[in-house]
């Protein structure tokens, strides 16, 4: 899965369904996706959060994105205080506020780097003992493309079974799969209800919203509850 910055839950699902998950850190980076951004809830409504990258085009290789040093401290601060706006009442605020301030680490370059950190340090947090591999530092084969190049991750890895975020399905075949040794399934997300406060549920907001209303041990028990096809 390409790396995104803070993902909602059902990633999460993916990474504990599995025992290592690949971050798909050296394809092309995808303008107004999920890399640099997510949604938090302020006044029981979805507010997007961006970090400032600098221009960068749809040929750019992922890992390859800068953040945009000049406007990234000043919405670094910006974006801790709409937090504390929106979250300072919520269960689990001083734990998870500790935590977003890490990962928004002030002397970061790279994109990558902070997506990443938001994958592995809320994976620590809840418990997850999934390894968690960047393709760029791995495998060496990204003249490889789409399935080709999964199914040579899998024959390095000595997988026995690639589970792939349901949106896969029309992009994966599982006889294909099946012909070279490996089995292929699909995380269905479970996306359950939690109190959030006054407002009415929002679902498949950003895990930080998660981590705000619930403890570490119902993280994880969301986490772990995937289903598979």
């Amino acid at each position: 899965m390409q790396p995104y910055l803070f993902p909602y839950i059902g990633y999460y699902q993916l990474i504990a369904a599995v025992d290592r998950f690949v971050i798909y850190d050296d394809v092309n980076f995808i303008k107004q996706g999920w890399i640099n951004r997510n949604n938090i809830l302020v006044n029981g409504a979805p507010y997007r959060f961006t970090v400032p990258i600098q221009s960068v085009s749809s040929f750019v290789a992922i890992n390859e994105v800068l953040v945009d040093p000049r406007a990234y401290p000043a919405w670094r601060e910006k974006f801790l205080k709409t937090l504390t706006q929106a979250y300072a009442k919520a269960p689990h605020f001083q734990g998870t506020m500790e935590l977003v301030q890490r990962v928004l680490d002030p002397s970061a370059t790279h994109v990558v780097q902070l997506a990443r950190s938001s994958v592995e340090a809320v994976s620590d947090h809840v418990g997850i003992p999934t390894t968690v591999i960047p393709s760029s530092s791995t495998y060496g084969n990204n003249a490889l493309k789409a399935q080709e190049r999964i199914l040579d991750i899998c024959r390095l890895e000595g997988a026995a079974h690639y589970i792939n975020a349901q949106g896969g399905v029309d992009l994966y075949d599982r006889v294909t799969f099946k012909e070279h040794g490996f089995n292929l399934s699909f995380l269905q997300p479970v996306i359950s209800a939690y109190p959030q406060g006054k407002s009415a549920f929002v679902p498949g907001l950003s895990i930080i919203d998660v981590l705000m209303f619930n403890s570490q041990e119902k993280v994880r028990a969301m986490v772990m509850d995937t289903q598979l096809n």
